[in-house]
Order: C-alpha cells, then structure tokens, then sequence
C-alpha cells in the first residue's frame, strides 16, 4: 500500500460519490478476515490504516490481566507496565505483528470485498438520491422496450415502466425524452429498483403544479382527480381565496396552462372543474359538459348513490362515450351516479307529492 492509495479513495469518493472513509472501514475488515484466515490467528485481531503513509497495519490486541489464561489474548500487568507506564488492569495493549509477506494475499482478499462494499455503497447512494423522487416528475431517456416493460435511462440507474404504467395510445422508442412519476422506489438485493409511470394520476398533479404557481404555492387545491389515462382526464380545484377563481386560474388565459399539461401528456383530454362543498352541485361540475337538471340523492339505503336527471338531448353527453363521462365524474366525486333523461323521471318534493318540474 501506498499515498497512491490514498489518491485513488480521494478520487472514487469525487467520481462515485462513496465516503472514503466507508471504503477504509471495508478494507481494514477484508484485511482482518484475510490475516485470521491465512495465518490461523485468534479473533483478538485489529488492523489500522495509516492515513499519512497509506498503509495498513496489523495487531494483535490483548487484555491487561492479573493471571494470564491465554497469552494469545491476555497480557499480564508487569508485562504491561514494561511497555508502558500507563497500562492499567482491563486496558487493551496493541502488538504489531503485520507479516512481511502478508500483503499479496491481503490485497486478493481485500479486493473482493473492498468491491462488494463498493457496490453495495453505490447501491446505497443510488437508493437515496432517487428515493427523494418519489412521487416526483423526472426526466429520462427511453432506452429500449420488450414485451413488459419499458426501460428509461434517468441518469446513474435504469428504471423500468410495467405495462400499466403505459399509455397504449403513446409509442416509446429509443432516445425518446420523456417525463415519468416516480411510483416506487426499492432497495432490492440486485440493487435499487426504480418504477415509473404515465398513467399515475400523481403525474397530473405535478404537471400542474409545474404550470400553475398557485397550485404550486397551494393557493389553488386540487382536490380529486379521475383518470383514462391517454383519453381523458378530470381534475376538482377549490379556493379559499373568494378573489381567485380556481377553475380560471387552473385553466389559464386562453387556456394555455392547461393546454401545456395536454401537450406533455400527448393529447389526453383534461376538464377541470370547481369543487363544491354542496355535493349535488360538485355532481352537476364533474359532469361537465353536459346540463344538469337536478340530483337526488337515496339518502336510506345509500347516501353516496344519487340520480342525476339531465335532458333528454344531454342524455348521451353525460354517460359519454363507453360510459367514460359518467364513470369519470363517479370516480371524481366518490359518488355512485345513476343518469337518466328528464322524460322518464317524476319529480318529487320531499313529502313524496309529485311536483312540475317548473317549480323545482
């Protein structure tokens, strides 16, 4: 060993970001593992790193006793004493006893290990810098793509996006840019293992919180989100602030906050619309665009199922296609929602009497 060492720790701690010191730590144990091994010495063993010299040295460390039991491990006081005047019953006195011929074989040893600690480092230093981005946006580069999984470059480590994650509609080839939330991140015994996605809902969050400072700031909450991801998507925002209108603000001056989350998301469909404390008026939002003529609610059997009457022409607007309007505003609202058109619904007040629907 040599001061060649000691530049080479100083430059894999710049290059790979591992504390050099965690990597001394790891060679001093490969090197007592080594000595123990190789020349059959008991466990009383420790070896030192001399920073200054950039060697290692070891010792043989026995106990200061009365009576000595084993002389691998116990020195007694007198002898103690004769080495230093200090030494007291119970210290620990260190003998060197490195071998002249004991650096070949520590260095073969110590490599091995020094490099599974290595790795095991980096792994740990992976782990905590993309750990912080969970449930994040991040940036990476599609690198290739198989028959589960597409497999994105963001920087020291490879993340993978499962086939749920994908967005049938979007096609992922290599060199594609691509932002990606950050779904999961494991610390596995391969290795950190990083999960991707497009299709997560947190993904509309961050967009928007990217394109809308009071978002950002929390002046404007997003409240629920309902997701097709590639189809459409709808978002519930409210105020505290009676000044700011946060449907408005979310959407921005002709549209164009909302349209920038469109474009990153390839085209998908994004309706915004006001949460209200009121739920039959948070309904008749969520089902935007279609008109709403009334909601009633079946507050016996099941509080959160209601029927929404709309007109017999918005009939079709409502459900949407596949039923997505509907189904979307459920999920945005918490509600079970039942549409039917005004034609085949009797309005009641709340004695039960039948009433025109011109007095509701």
């Amino acid at each position: 060993m040599s001061k060649e060492l000691i530049g080479a720790l100083d430059a894999l701690e710049e290059e790979k970001g591992i504390s050099k010191d965690l990597i001394i730590e790891a060679m001093e144990s490969a090197l007592e593992s080594a000595y123990k091994r190789n020349y059959n010495q008991a466990p009383n063993v420790e070896v030192d790193f001399d920073a200054k010299k950039g060697a290692f040295h070891v010792y043989m460390v026995r106990k200061v006793v009365e009576e000595v039991a084993d002389e691998r491990l116990e020195i007694s006081l007198d002898d103690a004493l004769a080495i230093n005047k200090g030494y007291e019953l119970g210290d620990h006195v260190n003998k060197e006893v490195t071998p002249s011929n004991f650096g070949r074989i520590a260095a073969q040893t110590a490599k091995q290990v020094v490099m599974q600690r290595v790795r095991e480092a980096e792994r740990t230093s992976i782990y905590n810098e993309y750990n912080q981005y969970q449930g994040e946006i991040i940036q990476g580069v599609v690198q290739q793509r198989d028959n589960r999984f597409v497999y994105v470059d963001l920087g020291r480590v490879e993340a993978v996006m499962g086939r749920s994650d994908q967005i049938s509609s979007e096609s992922y080839q290599p060199q594609d840019r691509i932002k990606v939330y950050v779904s999961k991140v494991e610390n596995t015994t391969k290795g950190p293992q990083i999960y991707v996605s497009r299709t997560d809902t947190g993904i509309i969050r961050r967009l928007f919180e990217q394109e809308v400072p009071e978002i950002y700031d929390g002046t404007v909450e997003i409240v629920s989100i309902a997701r097709e991801a590639g189809d459409r998507t709808k978002i519930a925002v409210r105020s505290d602030d009676a000044n700011i209108d946060p449907v408005g603000t979310t959407v921005g001056t002709r549209g164009q906050r909302v349209q920038a989350v469109v474009d990153e998301l390839n085209g998908e469909n994004v309706d915004v619309v006001k949460w209200e404390e009121n739920p039959s008026d948070y309904i008749a939002n969520a089902l935007n665009p279609a008109d709403v003529i009334a909601v009633q609610f079946d507050q016996e059997d099941n509080p959160k199922s209601c029927i929404v009457i709309v007109p017999d022409y918005h009939l079709s607007l409502a459900i949407g296609k596949r039923g997505q309007n509907a189904k979307l505003a459920a999920h945005l609202t918490g509600f079970k929602i039942d549409i039917k058109p005004e034609s085949e619904v009797e309005f009641v007040d709340e004695t039960g009497a039948e009433v025109d629907e011109e007095d509701l």
